[in-house]
């Protein structure tokens, strides 16, 4: 599946601007890391884009992302991008046995609290956001409550990397599309 046919059916099942400036964070994460890596920017990017592309139609844990994936197999995608977008989510009991699905697990969630952390600030950017104020806010639970905060700290030991050096990173790779993702100066 190529990035344009991803971003295709994201729009397909997905009206929430809100829902989509995410699919466009994690993508921007994955390919940063894909970057860091050495891996296909290409692939890890599109298969960012695509984690959550049935959410709003699927809004559930019974059914997301697992209706999502009978989606992607009825429009013939390859069954290593579907078990990575299963494995995204920690209650399909799906492994993460590759870098690719181990990044996205970690990117998902800090993706959409890095950006909050965003759109609280002044600048409304996250080129000056740090690990440390980032810590901050994930230790205030009323702050973005709905992200996980140990799947933040789970993804970036799955990852093996430390929690300051992945903030830093993924804020360093979502900074590169702020202009996309609503963010900077208004």
């Amino acid at each position: 599946m190529t990035r344009t046919q991803a971003w295709e059916l994201v729009c397909e099942f997905t009206e929430s601007d809100r829902l989509r400036k995410h699919a466009l964070a994690v993508e921007a994460a994955m390919r940063g890391y894909a970057r860091s890596f050495g891996e296909d920017e290409e692939v890890w990017g599109t298969i960012g884009l695509l984690h959550d592309f049935d959410w709003e139609i699927h809004p559930t844990l019974e059914e997301h992302p697992g209706k999502g994936a009978e989606i992607l197999r009825d429009r013939g995608a390859e069954e290593w991008v579907i078990k990575a977008v299963l494995s995204h989510a920690e209650h399909t009991g799906v492994t993460r046995d590759t870098l690719l699905e181990k990044a996205l697990f970690a990117v998902d969630e800090l993706s959409g609290f890095l950006v909050a952390c965003a759109l609280v600030r002044p600048s409304r950017s996250l080129t000056d956001i740090t690990p440390e104020s980032v810590k901050k806010k994930m230790k205030d639970k009323t702050f973005a409550a709905a992200v996980n905060r140990d799947d933040i700290t789970r993804g970036a030991e799955e990852l093996g990397v430390s929690l300051d050096e992945h903030i830093g990173n993924v804020a360093r790779f979502l900074a590169e599309r702020e202009d996309d993702l609503g963010l900077g100066a208004p």
